[in-house]
């Protein structure tokens, strides 16, 4: 089921309504499902190898502890950090200016724009400090999504909520 980004997240604590959670695809509504953005966002920070391991380990405890209250949101949700950790060191460690094409493709007006936007790549100048963040994010983001207990809480999650 894809994320649903009609719904009212400024007024829907999805701790206590956990049925309108949809996962999504890879880190979909990491910055708009509360209160666990709110819980996890504080901790997010990626500029140095030494920054990116301390909040990493922070929050993978954070999702260890969403695994022992077995609420599935907030372990989604910090997987979802933590892949987002590695992803955005990922293009900061391609691209000095976190930009990775010359025009947003986001704001183009059409299908056509978008997908000639896509195309317009920005140079590649690689930062190794980046990169190395990156890997420190990506370890933490496999062992959250590879965790038995929380692929048990997915699929527990998708059979109640997902299933129209």
């Amino acid at each position: 089921m894809t994320f649903n980004y009609s719904l009212d997240f400024q007024n829907i604590d999805f701790r206590n309504h956990p049925e309108l959670y949809r996962v999504g695809k890879g880190e979909q509504g990491v910055l708009l499902v509360e209160p666990y953005k709110s819980e996890i966002l504080p901790y997010w920070r990626f500029k140095t190898p030494d920054i990116a391991r301390e909040s990493s380990q922070k929050i993978y405890e954070i999702f260890l502890v969403y695994l022992e209250q077995d609420d599935f949101i907030g372990a989604d949700m910090a997987r979802k950090f933590l892949q987002m950790g590695y992803t955005r060191s990922r293009r900061y460690a391609n691209h000095k200016s976190g930009r990775k094409y010359k025009n947003n493709p986001q704001r183009a007006s059409s299908k056509e724009e978008q997908m000639q936007a896509r195309k317009d790549i920005l140079p590649y100048e690689v930062d190794p400090l980046k990169a190395e963040s990156a890997a420190i994010f990506k370890q933490k983001w496999i062992q959250a999504k590879t965790n038995d207990k929380y692929l048990q809480l997915l699929a527990k999650h998708k059979q109640m909520y997902e299933q129209e």
